[in-house]
C-alpha cells in the first residue's frame, strides 16, 4: 500500500508516524510545500520575541530524521498542484527547480492546513507587512525587527497569534499598538472575561484600540502607516497582520471533493472525504463541535494530531472515529494564563441553547499556604438540567488545571451535581479541600435548586428599582464602592435588618460573591426578595472600571489572606 500525504506539521506528520507504526511495509510519502515538515507552529511568536533563541528548536522532525526513524520519504519544497482522482495520482511541482511529476497513491491524506487571511485592502503587499503562519514567516518577522531596528510595531487582530505577537514584541522593548475590529479580544472569551485581558495589555504598555477598523496601509520613508476609519493613522516600522485563518482547500475544491463550512473539506467521522481513497485532517477540515453537534472550524494542534492518528488507523483497517472538538485552548499573556473550553455565552445563544453562567474568584490553593493566587472562573451551564457546556478562566497558577478538568467534565456530559462530587487531588500547596471546580458546582446547584437568584453587573446596574447592597467591611467600602449602593457589613446584617426596605428587591454584592451569597441566604430567610451579583466588586472593578485587582495572597472571599 502506498500512502501520499499532502502537508506535514501536525495532522500530516502525525498520520505518517502512526501509519508506519501500524504498517512496516507501507510506502509513505509526505509532500510539504514549505521547507519544514514538522515544526512547532505554536512556538513561532516566542522565536520572534527571543524567548526561543535557537531557531533549530522550532523543528520537531526533519526529512532526515523521518527517514531514519520511520522510513518515510519526506519531500520539502514539493507542492501538490492537482489531484487526478480517477488515476489516483497527484501532480507535484518541485519548487527548487520547477519540474513537475505525477505521484501515484493507493490512499491520499490531505493536510494542507489553513492560510492567514489577508484582507483586500490598499497596501497589503507592503514589504513591511507580515503574517505569521509558517517557520519562514517567523524568520521574516524576526529578521525585520533586527534589520530595521524596529522601535514601534502595529499588530492587527486580537486572536491567539495577535496577542502572542503583541506580547513578544513588547517584551523585546518595542512600542506596540494592537488593533481589534470587535469590542473585545479573543473570541474564545465572553466580553466580560476579555476585559481582564484588556487590563493586562494596557498595564504592560500595549496601546489597545478596540472597535477599530483598518482601511489600508501605506509605506512611508520611516516605515508604514496603518490607516484607520475615523481615526488618525498609526505610524510604525512594521505591521503584523493577524486577522484569522481560512481553510486551505483549493486543491480539494479543484479535485471536486465535497466542501463544507467556509470552504473547508467535508469529512466523515473516519476523516474520509466523499472519495473513499482520500482522507483529510487538520485545520482545513470541517469538524463537529462536541457540545452542539453542529459543523465547526476549530484550528488547533490538538484536534489536528488526533485526526491524523484516526485517519491512519482507518487506512490500516482499524475502526476509529473522531467525535468532535470543543476548542479547549490556553494562552500566556504576560503574567496571566487565559484558558477556555466549550461554548461562550454568545456561542450558546447562537446555537439556541438556553444557558446561564456563574463567575467566581477562588484561590488556586489553600490561602493559609504561602503563594496563593486568585483566579477568575466563569462556568456556563444549560438551564434545563444544569449540564456544563463551557468554561473560561483567567489568572496565574492553576488556571490550565481547572480548564482541563472542566473540559473533561464537558466531554463526559457532566452536570453541576457531578462537578460538586468530583474527587480531585488536594494538598495545601496545590488546591483547597473544596476545589474551584467543586465550588462552581456548588454555586450552580444553589441556583438551579432555587436557593439563590443571581444576576450580572450589567443587569444589576440597570435595575434602578432595586436596592444595591454592599456587604463588605467598612475598610473595603471606604476604598471604593458602586455609586448609589447601601453599605451594611455582612457581620452586622442580622442586627440591621430594619434598615433594609421590604418593598424593593435587594441586589447584594461583596468582593468576590461569597459573602454576598451568605447575606442572600440570611435575607431570603427573613422574607426579603434578594439576588446575588456575580463576581462581586472585584469583577466590577475589572470589567467596568478597567483596572486590575490584587490576586496574590487573597482569600476566596476577596480579602487579603
Amino acid at each position: 500500500m502506498k500512502v501520499v500525504i499532502i502537508g506535514g506539521v501536525a495532522g500530516g506528520a502525525s498520520a505518517a508516524a502512526r501509519l508506519r507504526r501500524l504498517d512496516e511495509n507501507a510506502e509513505i510519502v509526505i509532500l510539504e510545500r514549505s521547507g519544514y515538515v514538522s515544526y512547532a507552529n505554536c512556538g513561532l511568536p516566542y522565536y520572534v520575541g527571543g524567548v526561543i533563541a535557537d531557531k533549530g528548536k522550532l523543528t520537531l522532525q526533519t526529512p532526515e530524521s523521518f527517514r531514519a526513524r520511520f522510513a518515510i520519504d519526506v519531500r520539502v519544497r514539493h507542492e501538490a498542484i492537482a489531484i487526478d482522482r480517477a488515476a489516483q495520482t497527484v501532480t507535484v511541482r518541485a519548487l527548487d527547480d520547477g519540474r513537475t511529476y505525477a505521484e501515484h497513491y493507493d490512499r491520499l491524506v490531505l493536510s494542507p492546513g489553513a492560510h492567514a487571511i489577508v484582507p483586500n485592502l490598499p497596501g497589503v503587499d507592503s514589504s513591511r507587512l507580515f503574517t505569521l503562519r509558517t517557520v519562514e514567516d517567523a524568520f521574516a518577522v524576526h529578521d525585520a525587527v533586527e534589520r530595521i531596528g524596529t522601535r514601534r510595531a502595529t499588530v492587527v487582530g486580537g486572536g491567539f497569534i495577535g496577542l502572542e505577537m503583541a506580547e513578544n514584541l513588547a517584551e523585546r522593548g518595542l512600542d506596540v499598538v494592537l488593533i481589534q475590529r470587535d469590542s473585545h479580544v479573543l473570541p474564545i472569551l465572553d466580553e466580560d472575561m476579555a476585559a481582564l485581558a484588556h487590563n493586562t495589555l494596557r498595564e504592560h504598555g500595549i496601546d489597545l484600540r478596540l472597535n477599530t477598523n483598518v482601511t489600508g496601509f501605506e509605506e512611508t520613508e520611516a516605515g508604514i502607516s496603518t490607516h484607520l476609519e475615523g481615526q488618525p493613522s498609526i505610524e510604525s516600522e512594521l505591521v503584523v497582520l493577524s486577522v484569522g485563518v481560512a481553510p486551505d482547500s483549493s486543491l480539494a475544491r479543484a479535485a471536486g471533493l465535497e466542501l463544507g463550512l467556509r470552504g473547508s473539506i467535508r469529512v466523515d467521522d473516519h476523516m474520509r472525504t466523499n472519495d473513499p481513497f482520500i482522507y483529510a485532517v487538520g485545520d482545513a477540515v470541517e469538524s463537529t463541535h462536541a457540545v452542539t453537534g453542529a459543523p465547526a472550524l476549530i484550528a488547533l494542534a490538538g484536534p489536528a494530531n488526533k485526526q491524523g492518528r484516526i485517519a491512519a488507523d482507518n487506512i490500516c483497517g482499524i475502526d476509529r472515529r473522531f467525535t468532535g472538538s470543543q476548542g479547549s485552548s490556553v494562552l500566556k499573556l504576560f503574567d496571566l494564563t487565559i484558558a477556555a473550553t466549550g461554548l461562550t455565552a454568545k456561542a450558546a445563544a447562537t446555537a439556541g441553547i438556553d444557558a446561564d453562567s456563574v463567575v467566581l474568584s477562588p484561590a488556586n490553593h489553600a490561602t493559609y499556604y504561602p503563594g496563593s493566587e486568585s483566579l477568575v472562573l466563569k462556568v456556563l451551564f444549560e438551564r434545563a438540567g444544569a449540564r456544563i457546556i463551557g468554561a473560561q478562566a483567567i489568572g496565574g497558577a492553576g488556571v490550565d488545571k481547572r480548564i482541563d478538568v472542566l473540559a473533561t467534565a464537558i466531554r463526559a456530559g457532566m452536570d453541576a451535581n457531578d462537578l460538586a462530587e468530583l474527587d480531585l487531588a488536594y494538598a495545601p500547596p496545590y488546591s483547597s479541600a473544596k476545589d474551584p471546580v467543586n465550588m462552581a458546582g456548588f454555586i450552580i446547584q444553589n441556583i438551579v435548586e432555587g436557593r439563590v437568584r443571581h444576576l450580572d453587573w450589567e443587569r444589576a446596574l440597570a435595575d434602578t428599582e432595586s436596592l444595591l447592597l454592599d456587604t463588605r467591611t467598612t475598610g473595603e467600602y471606604q476604598r471604593g464602592t458602586v455609586q448609589e449602593s447601601t453599605h451594611i457589613p455582612l457581620d452586622e446584617l442580622r442586627e440591621r435588618l430594619d434598615e433594609i426596605p421590604r418593598d424593593r428587591r435587594i441586589n447584594v454584592f461583596c468582593q468576590s460573591g461569597l459573602r454576598s451569597y451568605i447575606a442572600c441566604r440570611i435575607l431570603a430567610q427573613h422574607g426579603f426578595d434578594v439576588a446575588n451579583v456575580d463576581g462581586g466588586y472585584g469583577f466590577y472593578e475589572q470589567t467596568m472600571l478597567d483596572r486590575r485587582v490584587q490576586t496574590r495572597e487573597v482569600g476566596d472571599c476577596g480579602v487579603p489572606a
